[in-house]
């Protein structure tokens, strides 16, 4: 008697937790509102020192912009710092995304693919996954290591077997690529789990192959995921400035018709030269004595930096919406 009487007024308390839950009114919870106000002042607190990071690097750099404007934007390396610009940097970064594209985003995205949907669910593919989850938690510096030791000792930059060892923008941008591979490996095969089971043994039920499965239920259901990881692992690999720095990134100064030409930004010829991206330019100019490439020059040039990754965020948050809205319809 005693147990149906705990059972009945345990269960009555669980319809009244229900039926208030219902009409939108919580019950009094003290750990959980304390809870949530902490997770609240996490986030203002975020936010607050994003806002102060982000004002102060707008506050010290849009004074170049509005002094020199495209001058800026075109204008070479210089020991000057009011004729000192970053087109040369403009182009690393260019030519570091493309190498990200063309070597990364494929590799990774057919890694995921086999994981997920080929390969069998052995020890061997656990411990694999498993690697590559560490893989991503790796300190970038040592990717750089990585670099310097393989594609420019081993393989002289790509540039020819001629026994010189070349810091060349070709072997930057593939330790780069490299690097941000296992993070593409992740966001892809998490984007392909979420795929609902039933789209498959739907699609396996009329007949269809596995390759057909794949191509016509998995990767458009996947695609804002895929896209997605693989346009912010573009923006990672734009930000990182120690790996370039170990491979060989020109921290000095040279002129503008020296090292990369600056007037073609497209010029694959570029791959085969001495390299500088925006993050080693910031790097080089904060360490200047001088106030104005120290706050000035690197404000300006994180500015640039901000909006190459938002609009390569644009572009993901872009084609996210596309392919949901075709997944929905």
């Amino acid at each position: 008697m005693a147990f149906s009487t705990i059972g009945s007024s345990g269960e009555a308390a669980i319809h009244g937790s229900v039926a208030d839950a219902l009409r939108g009114r919580r019950r009094s919870d003290t750990r959980g509102w304390a809870f949530e106000i902490g997770l609240l002042a996490s986030l203002l607190i975020c936010l607050l020192i994003l806002g102060a990071l982000i004002l102060t690097v707008v506050t010290d750099g849009m004074p170049v912009y509005s002094d020199r404007g495209w001058e800026f934007l075109d204008g070479g390396l210089s020991s000057i710092a009011d004729r000192a610009g970053i087109s040369q940097g403009i182009v690393g970064s260019f030519w570091i995304a493309v190498c990200v594209v063309v070597v990364a985003i494929p590799i990774g995205v057919g890694s995921a693919i086999y994981l997920e949907e080929y390969a069998p669910r052995t020890k061997l593919t656990s411990f694999i996954e498993l690697n590559i989850r560490n893989l991503a938690g790796v300190p970038s510096v040592v990717y750089g290591l990585l670099g310097l030791a393989i594609f420019v000792n081993t393989f002289h930059g790509f540039s020819g077997a001629d026994g010189i060892e070349r810091s060349t923008l070709a072997a930057a941008g593939v330790t780069l690529a490299v690097l941000v591979l296992p993070i593409v490996i992740i966001t892809t095969a998490e984007a392909i789990r979420a795929v609902p089971q039933a789209l498959r043994e739907g699609a396996y039920g009329v007949g269809a192959t596995r390759w057909e499965v794949i191509r016509s239920q998995v990767l458009p259901y996947a695609a804002p995921g895929i896209f997605t990881g693989s346009l912010l692992s573009i923006a990672r690999a734009i930000g990182e400035a120690a790996p370039l720095i170990v491979i060989g990134a020109v921290t000095g100064f040279f002129s503008a018709g020296e090292g990369l030409n600056a007037q073609n930004v497209t010029d694959p010829s570029h791959l085969s030269e001495r390299f500088v991206a925006l993050p080693s330019i910031v790097t080089t100019w904060a360490k200047q004595p001088d106030e104005e490439f120290k706050v000035s020059n690197a404000a300006a040039t994180i500015i640039a930096m901000l909006v190459f990754v938002l609009l390569i965020n644009s572009i993901a948050i872009v084609l996210r919406n596309r392919f949901e809205k075709k997944r929905s319809s």
